[in-house]
């Protein structure tokens, strides 16, 4: 499978327990996705209308920075990228961290976690922020998962 990396971003832990598990199953590298102002349980406040992640995700547009360290992508081959879902897709940063790294040539593997919510065209909105990289098929992961099934399930996607 060459080098794999997990990168995911968590708002509330769900996403970062379910990256974790991930890596303890298929052996990878891990790497948190974090933006440069953390959202509070105010910005994540999906009834309010002006919350900071009901306006981004209103906006195609909305790039929220990026924080933390940067990852080198050129030591990967293979990027399992996790994110919950927010009014259906990826939330914005996922964009950002696409637009800020070159992955010509690499294999992403979306994840997401979503109470109910199913992966929809988030690949599909995802796939301009990464030109030249290859998407496989996305997984909604709900709960804790059985590391021998997502071990089976990665190796399905890269066979």
């Amino acid at each position: 499978m060459g080098n794999i990396l997990v990168a995911y971003f968590s708002a509330s832990g769900i996403t970062a327990e379910i990256a974790k598990e991930l890596v303890a199953a298929i052996a990878a590298d891990l790497y948190e996705i974090t933006p440069a102002v953390k959202y509070t349980p105010k910005d994540l406040d999906w009834q309010d209308k002006n919350s900071r992640s009901t306006l981004e995700m209103a906006d195609p547009a909305a790039r929220p920075e990026l924080g933390g360290e940067p990852v080198d992508i050129a030591k990967y081959d293979t990027i399992y990228l996790g994110f919950p879902i927010w009014w259906k897709f990826a939330p914005r940063i996922i964009n950002t961290f696409l637009e800020t790294y070159d992955f010509s040539g690499k294999t992403i593997v979306p994840f997401a976690t979503s109470g109910g919510s199913d992966m929809g065209d988030t690949v599909e909105m995802l796939r301009p922020s990464a030109p030249g990289a290859v998407f496989k098929e996305g997984k909604r992961i709900g709960g804790t998962q059985d590391l021998e099934a997502l071990k089976v399930w990665s190796e399905g996607l890269l066979l």
